[in-house]
């Protein structure tokens, strides 16, 4: 049976010549066999635990900010699995995996087959150009990086960053999925659709 399983993770989030201290959500999804992964930032040990020897599909990057993407490549030669990435991130990507490639790109509308359910890939830039959400309808949850918070949007104030874009994309893409759909964020605590979709519209 599919379920979600969660971890969090310490670490840093380095831009703009500024580093600050995170903590991370990292998201499997998954049955006793197999899993996706979303995100891979700083402890590898951590999520090999979480995966607990299950075969891994993906490692699915919401974004390549370095405290969602540090440690992909280390996590995908532990589990042999292909890292997929949006290619308008690869800029981001970049930054900390010049040497490195993307097993594999993202894109808007793709349907990700895991444990007999479906993730569904929203493109949704403006935290970051290449940001993408990923829809899980059976369960009813969407995993949304760092577009879409409890409280609201995420920041926009960085490089690479706009702030009318991640309305527009929240509002087009996100507001748009049922009310009752839990959001499991990159950070902080889930919460749903109905619940930040007034702080969107105003």
């Amino acid at each position: 049976m599919v379920r979600v399983d969660h971890a969090i993770t310490s670490g840093t989030f380095s831009l703009d010549g500024e580093t600050f201290d995170v903590d991370n959500n990292v998201w499997v999804l998954g049955d006793d066999s197999e899993c996706v992964v979303f995100d891979a930032p700083h402890d590898v040990a951590a999520i090999l635990e979480v995966i607990g020897g299950r075969t891994v599909k993906a490692i699915i990057a919401t974004h390549a900010h370095d405290d969602h993407v540090r440690f992909a490549p280390q996590l995908a030669e532990a589990t042999g699995a292909p890292i997929l990435l949006h290619p308008a991130d690869l800029v981001l990507w970049e930054l900390t995996h010049p040497d490195v490639r993307p097993g594999g790109e993202l894109a808007d509308g793709q349907v990700i087959e895991v444990a007999g359910t479906e993730v569904h890939v929203l493109h949704t830039p403006g935290h970051a150009p290449g940001a993408c959400c990923f829809h899980v309808p059976e369960l009813g949850v969407v995993f949304t990086g760092d577009t879409l918070f409890q409280g609201g949007p995420g920041a926009t104030g960085r490089s690479y960053s706009d702030h009318g874009t991640i309305v527009d994309s929240i509002t087009k893409r996100l507001l748009e999925l049922p009310p009752e759909t839990v959001v499991h964020t990159g950070h902080g605590d889930s919460t749903t659709i109905g619940a930040e979709a007034p702080g969107i519209r105003g």
